[in-house]
């Protein structure tokens, strides 16, 4: 007892939250319907998990049995805080940098801060109480952390959960905001990535828009947003003609060639072709038009000089030739075309000219090194072939000999004078 005295007083701290009497759980634990959801719910919910309880948010005096004590108004027991006093609400906690940091050290205490800054925040401070609060995104009772597969904040489950308003026409009318974008951003390379590659840092909707402080993106900002991920693309966009041109026009820079949400993966289609983007603006016979068909050209030769060196060493490999060194240099050419489309965002000719040449290079001579691969392999099948003629004539000749010798004895014992 006197060595496990000291080891309690060690452990109290962290015991003292599961010993501490919550009435309030109790009591809805013991109820049925809606009215136990909450402490139900509330076993998954992190700041459970931290040692918090009902009564923290809620106020109350969670150590008394009687329901009038435990809910008290001079205990500050509020019950259902009003939508409004939501962010102040939350932000008691999660504002305070001495507290936060008792539970996690890295977690930003300026959430309330960015969420004032937002169309939500400045919505909600004028009075609409339709707008999106903390427990909207977050849920209520059963708040998760983010990277938790199961959190509304998740990044699968972020755009669906945005969408519970911005996808509902009713909801939306009053604000004259379209409700296509979730559709949309299902269509797109970045739902795609997300989803299907399980690529977690493909953008979802607060990747552009923010979080806490969630704010359409402005004409200006555009490119900003999608350079924080495309940083190349950017640079040479900001060096482009249609920069200034897209500014002056009051137009979004990237999404005028790529949409928004719905953005699908970059073709040479977009550049000529009778669903060119280019054509939009440029007609075919005009110096963009005619730029755009150039670049589309380039792109294209370079893709199929590199499609039948591709063939010509896949052939040669598994035929058993050794083109290992051509293949890896392929890989060259490959990261050329990549060089090459990324280099259309300079919007000039010359910019695509340099890496669509290398890898045109680079594609003739892994093309002659698969050739050669190939007709080294046909040499070989001659030379077998010529091989296997002449082991066969030389059986052949053996085969006869053999015969011939194993005739003289018989001929001998048939012969006359014997």
């Amino acid at each position: 007892m006197r060595l496990l005295a000291p080891a309690l007083l060690l452990l109290w701290p962290a015991m003292a939250p599961l010993l501490a009497k919550d009435s309030c759980a109790e009591c809805h634990a013991a109820m049925e319907g809606d009215l136990a959801k909450p402490a139900t719910l509330f076993k998954a919910d992190v700041h459970g998990k931290h040692g918090l309880a009902c009564a923290d948010c809620h106020g109350g005096d969670p150590s008394s049995d009687d329901p009038e004590k435990a809910m008290s108004k001079a205990k500050g027991f509020t019950g259902k805080p009003a939508r409004t006093a939501v962010p102040k609400l939350c932000a008691r906690c999660h504002s305070d940098a001495n507290l936060m940091h008792k539970f996690k050290p890295q977690e930003r205490v300026d959430q309330f801060e960015l969420y004032q800054t937002s169309v939500h925040g400045k919505r909600l401070a004028a009075g609409d109480t339709a707008v999106a609060t903390c427990v909207d995104c977050h849920s209520v009772h059963d708040i998760r952390e983010v990277k938790d597969a199961l959190s509304p904040v998740h990044p699968l489950r972020l755009p669906e959960t945005c969408a519970r308003c911005h996808a509902d026409k009713q909801h939306m009318a009053k604000y004259k905001i379209e409700t296509n974008q979730f559709a949309e951003y299902r269509t797109s390379v970045h739902w795609e990535a997300l989803s299907k590659r399980g690529d977690l840092s493909a953008p979802s909707c607060a990747s552009c828009h923010g979080n806490h402080g969630a704010t359409p993106p402005q004409v200006s900002s555009v490119a900003a947003i999608c350079g924080t991920c495309h940083v190349l693309f950017e640079e040479l966009y900001r060096k482009s003609p249609h920069q200034p041109a897209f500014a002056a026009m009051g137009q979004g820079s990237c999404t005028v060639c790529h949409s928004n949400h719905g953005i699908q993966r970059p073709n040479v289609g977009m550049l000529a072709g009778s669903d060119a983007v280019c054509a939009q603006c440029h007609e075919a016979g005009s110096a963009g038009g005619k730029t755009a068909a150039a670049m589309a050209d380039s792109l294209k030769g370079l893709q199929a000089a590199l499609d039948r060196s591709d063939a010509v060493l896949k052939e040669a490999r598994e035929s058993g030739m050794e083109v290992s060194e051509a293949t890896l240099r392929q890989m060259e050419g490959r990261e050329a075309l990549v060089k090459a489309r990324v280099a259309v965002h300079a919007f000039q000719l010359t910019a695509l000219q340099k890496p669509a040449g290398d890898g045109m290079k680079i594609a003739a001579e892994t093309l002659r090194a698969g050739q050669a691969a190939l007709q080294e392999r046909q040499q070989r099948r001659v030379g077998l072939a010529v091989s296997l003629l002449a082991i066969l004539v030389t059986m052949a000749g053996l085969w006869l000999a053999i015969r011939q010798l194993e005739s003289k004895p018989a001929e001998a014992e048939t012969s006359p004078g014997r």
